[in-house]
């Protein structure tokens, strides 16, 4: 009878060891997955204040062919490029909002032609499709980590732990086709 006792004693300890080191082992990865989808946004926050440096060394070179509407840009660009991103939601808006400059610069270069020719600014919008391409390079390696990460806290078992720890899926990049028609075609 003993013997029985300590067996069953021991099977719900070694049950008990065993659930907890699943629980352990699953929030470390679970926090790795979470690190790797900030670190991935991260970058895309550094790709877009980028792209908002670049926009702003264009809309400089501009003002001496246009003031008024260089100054309007250059006060549009600083406010927005302060704003952070700490969700692939808030990076879509940044990204909106530099399409909606960038039309406004490219409309600039198209009253002024001599602007176009300007090496600076040739160099500038050269830097912008490159940074462009650092962004779409960095979204897609974001909804990888998102993927990998939101399979984790939504299949079972480790489901359980992720709602325990109030670990949450994460949004996707997606472009909706008003912005894939509001981007200025820079190649």
């Amino acid at each position: 009878m003993i013997t029985v006792l300590v067996l069953l004693l021991g099977i719900v300890l070694l049950l008990a060891v065993v659930v907890f080191f699943y629980f352990v082992s699953t929030q470390r990865t679970l926090v790795k997955q979470d690190e790797n989808c900030k670190n991935a946004l991260g970058q895309i926050e550094v790709q877009l204040n980028s792209r908002w440096d670049a926009l702003l060394a264009i809309a400089k070179s501009a003002a001496a062919y246009a003031k008024h509407e260089s100054e309007t840009l250059i006060q549009t660009i600083t406010a927005r490029r302060q704003a952070p991103v700490t969700s692939a939601q808030e990076a879509m808006m940044q990204e909106s909002a530099i399409g909606q400059v960038m039309g406004r610069l490219m409309a600039i270069s198209e009253a002024y032609p001599e602007l176009k020719a300007n090496d600076l600014f040739i160099r500038t919008m050269d830097s912008v499709k490159g940074f462009e391409e650092n962004v779409r390079l960095s979204r897609m390696v974001y909804n990888d980590s998102a993927t990998i990460y939101n399979r984790t806290v939504r299949q079972w078992p480790s489901s359980f732990v992720a709602s325990m720890l109030n670990f949450a899926q994460r949004d996707y990049f997606t472009v909706d086709e008003q912005q894939k028609k509001s981007m200025p075609d820079l190649f």
